[in-house]
């Protein structure tokens, strides 16, 4: 069993708060799955940079500057780098490595290209690698304003847009095994008394360039990898003794003895609404045991006493309802990623 769950954090909203929120990791499997028998993988750059004066916008002052270019050849080598790195980061992988050249020998850089059957096998041959994950076109389009403001200082700001293709390759396949087509924008701030000290502050827009491309490198190696995702639970409390004793076993990270308590007030309340959120509790001590076809049932359960005490539009009705729809999901996820890992 490859599910993970930890929890991070335990926020009080208010004292007399009846929720209590958490924030937890979830273990998520890889968008796209690989044979089993895939242990090395290739990161390949199979596109072409654009021209430096493509692209590129630079305003000063508002008045907007002719001779803008930003040098893109190296922005490719730092997103193919930023992909590689998150990817071997997991452990996922026997290992990752980095093709050590450009694929393309072409000028045209807006065309996505895809790399051949054969193209595939002679890379997967030359490294012994098993897979290969290519970088088939990457586009940028960068802004950059430098503005005065009224109190005398200067600020500078750079936008980066960037949108590409990346593919997963296998040898002996005539086809791609998946295209993932990547958006993003990434954003750089600084003001200062001057120019001088905003050019200290500021990153150059080929700096700003080469972050933005490793950005999008990693962000995208979820798609080929199982990753870790930031999210957010809650359980509710209560006035009686048992609640609070269940409160603070749950902020001791005490789930066994949380769930007991919780499980002892289910079966004791005789109200629909201390069941209900009893019972959405006892899913939430489950689900970071990550036994999730028991969090799964217990969501279910609270989401039915709630539905039948407030009604489809209450709250909470609606609140379990996401809940039960994101247990849903982690319990198919599960199966993917022990499949993914093969168990």
């Amino acid at each position: 069993m490859r599910v993970a769950c930890c929890l991070l954090s335990v926020c009080f909203l208010a004292s007399c708060s009846s929720v209590n929120y958490v924030g937890i990791e979830t273990y998520n499997p890889a968008e796209i799955t690989f044979p089993g028998n895939v242990g090395k993988i290739l990161v390949v750059n199979n596109a072409v940079h654009q021209p430096d004066d493509v692209g590129c916008e630079f305003t000063l002052f508002g008045d907007k500057v002719d001779t803008c270019r930003v040098k893109a050849d190296s922005a490719l080598f730092y997103a193919c780098s930023g992909l590689g790195k998150a990817m071997a980061d997991i452990s996922f992988f026997n290992d990752v490595l980095l093709y050590h050249d450009a694929v393309r020998k072409d000028d045209v850089y807006y065309e996505d290209k895809k790399l051949t059957q054969d193209q595939v096998q002679d890379l997967c041959d030359e490294t012994g690698t098993d897979a290969v994950v290519s970088i088939d076109r990457l586009l940028f389009e960068s802004k950059k304003n430098i503005m005065a403001y009224a109190e005398g200082y200067v600020g500078g700001e750079i936008q980066v847009k960037i949108s590409g293709v990346v593919r997963g390759y296998l040898p002996g396949r005539p086809n791609p095994l998946a295209t993932v087509y990547v958006t993003d924008s990434v954003f750089f701030n600084e003001e200062a008394p001057n120019l001088i000290l905003l050019d200290k502050f500021l990153p150059s827009s080929e700096n700003a360039l080469r972050a933005s491309a490793e950005y999008i490198g990693m962000k995208t190696s979820p798609n080929f990898v199982p990753h870790w995702n930031n999210e957010t639970r809650w359980f509710y409390t209560g006035m009686g003794t048992k609640w609070k004793e269940a409160s603070a076993y749950a902020q001791s990270e005490k789930w066994d003895k949380a769930v007991e308590y919780w499980e002892h007030l289910y079966e004791k309340s005789g109200g629909w609404k201390a069941k209900a959120k009893a019972a959405s509790n006892i899913a939430l001590g489950y689900e970071m045991k990550t036994k999730l076809d028991e969090a799964y049932e217990w969501a279910n359960k609270s989401a039915e006493l709630f539905k039948k005490g407030e009604g489809e539009d209450g709250k909470n009705t609606k609140l379990l309802a996401l809940y039960v729809e994101v247990l849903r999901n982690r319990v198919r996820s599960d199966k993917k990623l022990n499949m993914q890992f093969g168990e």
